[in-house]
């Protein structure tokens, strides 16, 4: 039997790779409008989150690297593993991914796009495994970070891993998609979970001016709330791509085998599709997409009005609009 590496080693190996990790943060100028956050990314432990975690194998499957590995090797490489600038599959149920800790630096990205203040209120829609609601607790205080989640596993899960990492938000169990009203109002709403369609329950859980960033389609859309019942903005340049948000329905992917491949191999002609899946024929969209000199994805918004809500090219008022779902 292999005899288990003494924890001050994988300690030293923890704190040397975060550094390192920070560093790649830092080159990627994810934080460079708002670099507080370096300090948060520094000091909150990646490794506690992910215990485990799984990585694609040749096969078509998943490996599992986890903490407890009798192999020290093994170990060190799921230490490692969790400080790598890459996305980590922690749930996989079926050969389906379930749940999982994003990027880094598209979080280091998120967080100052979400444009925090000091004594501001944040909702997190999808805990995850905790990790991106301790950089926030680190930030602003656990009294003013709500993170909650479908999934009671996934919030247990995250409760373990905030109290192992010394933080200790509020994390509930429910649905993301009608907010946690108990702890309205937000001035500050961030989902880790990919929509088709923004809530109208959270522009009426946060207060006049508060933003709401969040993943849709396959782009980054950044709100500022006018009332309770109207939010509107752009999408930002990043493409994003996150785990849908549980309970809601998967379209099906429409078919584009008779358009030109320069088309379909796009990754902004993909964005167009998935942003109006339902709404606009492939064909009209690759018409609309070349007349318009193939828009970027901050050339697009959504308008969120009571329980409404739609996309547009350019301006609200058309146009170009399609209602979401």
């Amino acid at each position: 039997m292999t005899a288990r590496a003494p924890d001050h080693d994988l300690e030293t190996l923890a704190t040397s790779a975060r550094a390192h990790l920070v560093r790649e943060i830092d080159a990627s100028g994810a934080w460079a409008a708002d670099p507080v956050w370096r300090e948060a990314f520094t000091a909150v432990p990646r490794h506690l989150f992910v215990p485990s975690y799984y990585l694609p194998d040749p096969a078509g499957g998943y490996e599992r690297r986890w903490g407890g590995d009798p192999d020290p090797r093994r170990r060190e490489e799921w230490l490692r593993g969790a400080y790598d600038d890459t996305p980590l599959a922690t749930r996989v149920r079926d050969g389906e991914l379930l749940s999982s800790s994003s990027q880094p630096s598209l979080m280091a990205m998120m967080l100052t796009e979400l444009r925090v203040e000091d004594g501001n209120a944040v909702l997190e829609i999808g805990a995850g495994t905790g990790y991106n609601a301790a950089l926030l607790a680190h930030r602003l205080g656990d009294d003013l970070v709500t993170t909650v989640d479908l999934d009671p596993e996934i919030t247990e899960s995250a409760r373990q891993h905030l109290r192992a990492a010394g933080h200790h938000p509020v994390v509930v169990t429910g649905d993301g998609a009608r907010g946690v009203p108990a702890r309205a109002p937000y001035d500050r709403i961030i989902a880790t979970c990919a929509l088709r369609t923004i809530p109208g329950a959270w522009p009426a859980q946060c207060r006049p001016g508060a933003r709401i960033l969040a993943p849709c389609a396959t782009g980054l859309i950044a709100l500022r709330v006018r009332d309770a019942r109207r939010a509107e903005g752009r999408f930002l340049p990043t493409p994003a791509y996150f785990v849908p948000l549980r309970g809601s329905a998967r379209p099906e992917p429409p078919s584009v085998g008779g358009l030109p491949r320069r088309a379909r191999n796009n990754d902004l002609f993909r964005f167009l599709l998935d942003l109006t899946a339902g709404g606009l024929d492939p064909y009209d969209a690759y018409t609309l997409w070349e007349r318009e000199g193939r828009p970027a994805r901050e050339r697009y918004g959504i308008t969120v009005s009571g329980e409404e809500s739609w996309a547009w090219l350019d301006t609200p008022q058309g146009p170009y609009v399609w209602p979401l779902p």
